[in-house]
């Protein structure tokens, strides 16, 4: 039982490790440390919400190697994260800057949240307007009682 959790708990744990294929690591551990920090800052564009580094996806693997490419001929940190922003927008960046291409990225959540409260708060709005119920006249009364005798 404890080797099961023991288990699952190191897989949990090390799935990021699972997504860098062996092929990919750098035999230098400064460089591929280095690869791993500039990794978790890219977004997998097939994912989104995951960092290459993270990411199983083919289009992720294929930045993993650019990255490490680059660190190889020497580029910094920032060279190659400009140089993949200016091949696929800061859309790739986890964190983008906040710019007017970017605005939408930033305050799109923001400006579909205000919406759906506008919506939700007209709804609500609507509902309260609605008429009173009022208890029925004795001739509805009368005339529900026979509809459910004829029913019956």
């Amino acid at each position: 039982m404890i080797g099961r959790a023991a288990l699952v708990l190191f897989l949990a744990l090390s799935s990021a490790a699972l997504a860098v294929n062996p092929d990919e690591i750098l035999a230098d551990p400064a460089q591929e440390a280095r690869a791993r920090a500039v990794g978790r800052d890219l977004r997998c564009l097939v994912c989104q919400n995951q960092s290459i580094d993270d990411s199983d996806a083919g289009l992720a693997r294929d930045l993993r190697i650019i990255v490490r490419e680059r660190i190889k001929a020497g580029d910094s940190d920032s060279q190659i994260k400009d140089y993949l922003v200016g091949r696929y927008g800061d859309f790739v960046l986890l964190n983008p800057p906040f710019k007017p291409a970017t605005w939408l990225l930033w305050l799109g959540p923001l400006v579909l949240a205000a919406i759906a409260a506008m919506v939700a708060l007209a709804f609500y709005r609507r509902a309260g307007r609605r008429a009173p119920e009022r208890p029925l006249s004795e001739a509805e009364k009368k005339a529900l009682e026979a509809l459910i005798k004829d029913q019956g």
